[in-house]
């Protein structure tokens, strides 16, 4: 028996990767950074390489290394590296770096002389997100830094990429400019003798919009686990989390009772309450209180009160409720449960920040859908 749980179907994984593939010529990195999303890092890898995925996308070092102890031999792009980092691991465990910056590629310079093999390297130019990269005045620099350590055997450029500020919001003239940039990047990378096998730009809501984007690689993340980057449009994708607990106590209380810390929620009328078991040690946003949607007993009902670190409480009214009655917090949307954008809505958050919560918590996670 399960107190509270986070279900996680890989068959639902396998099928985002199957469309996103679908509709791209270009190869396609699964992005399963931060846990998989809060999904699993592992196990959501695995089904996305079951599906087509060609490659394998991380921000850090660890977590690359991490696929690579897992057994996986797929191409793994790792790409937030701060200085001082054992990247001669990285290095000789075939993990491909990203590169932002002259320092940087001086240690992965280095990094190739420890491993005693050339470093395999992408190389970011910033075509406007102002966050990451090489900037364009910087990026001649770069590119011929990179040229030279080629020549001497001590890296190879895989690739050139650089990452969009407004994909999810198809049409801004933003997305054009960054575009426009990148060509000309891409420009310089030739005349500078570099070529490297792969463009990459295009990020979820990029693959699902933008096909000139797509260039040589896609790298769709949050839309491989079955949520849209944009809000209102669901492209035929499966949500892949379902985060739900049982119910630990009920109660009857009178009319005029304050619920939970501060009182900040008084019941009506006379009601039933219902305690659940999950607070935001284990995922559940504090700004969730009041707000937050949860469906108990088929019902769609609203956190009463502030959620606490452990858990909250749900006003029933006058509907029976027991202990061990389920309460979902999100799922699919097959059985009137809320979805994470429900919640991101509630919440004034996104839906990537809702699942990804879940990732790191007590809460146990559960896979449906698990392939020997």
């Amino acid at each position: 028996m399960w107190q509270a749980e986070v279900r996680v179907d890989l068959d639902a994984i396998r099928d985002n990767v199957a469309r996103l593939r679908s509709g791209t010529s270009a190869e396609l990195m699964a992005v399963v950074k931060a846990d998989g999303y809060g999904h699993g890092m592992v196990p959501a890898a695995r089904a996305a390489l079951d599906a087509g995925a060609d490659w394998l996308g991380v921000c850090t070092l660890d977590e690359g290394l991490g696929l690579r102890r897992a057994g996986i031999t797929a191409p793994v792009l790792a790409w937030l590296l701060a200085p001082g980092l054992p990247l001669h691991e990285g290095v000789a465990a075939g993990v491909d770096l990203g590169v932002p910056s002259l320092p940087l590629l001086d240690e992965m310079i280095e990094a190739s002389r420890r491993a005693d093999r050339p470093a395999r390297l992408h190389l970011k130019i910033d075509t406007g997100l102002s966050r990451g990269g090489a900037t364009v005045a910087d990026w001649p620099a770069l590119l011929e830094a990179a040229a030279k350590a080629q020549a001497d055997g001590l890296v190879e450029v895989v690739g050139v990429w650089s990452h969009f500020v407004y994909a999810d919001m198809p049409g801004h003239p933003t997305t054009d400019r960054q575009l426009a940039v990148f060509h000309e990047g891409l420009a310089m990378v030739e005349r500078a003798g570099l070529r490297p096998r792969y463009r990459h730009l295009a990020n979820s809501a990029a693959t699902l919009t933008r096909p000139d984007t797509h260039f040589d690689l896609v790298r769709p993340g949050i839309a491989c686990y079955g949520l849209s980057p944009i809000p209102g449009e669901r492209f035929g994708l499966r949500p892949a989390m379902t985060a739900r607990a049982r119910v630990t106590l009920t109660k009857r209380v009178p009319e005029g009772t304050g619920v939970s810390y501060g009182h900040t929620y008084t019941t009506e009328r006379a009601a039933n309450l219902a305690v659940v078991p999950l607070g935001y040690a284990d995922g559940v946003p504090r700004n969730a209180s009041n707000v937050g949607p949860v469906q108990l007993g088929e019902v769609r009902r609203t956190i009463s009160g502030r959620v606490c670190m452990d858990q909250f409480v749900l006003d029933c009214g006058d509907d029976p409720v027991a202990a061990g009655d389920v309460a979902t917090l999100f799922g699919t949307g097959e059985h009137g449960e809320p979805l994470a954008d429900d919640w991101a809505e509630a919440t004034g958050t996104i839906n990537y920040e809702i699942v990804t919560r879940f990732g790191g918590s007590r809460v146990p996670r559960v896979f449906d859908g698990e392939r020997p």
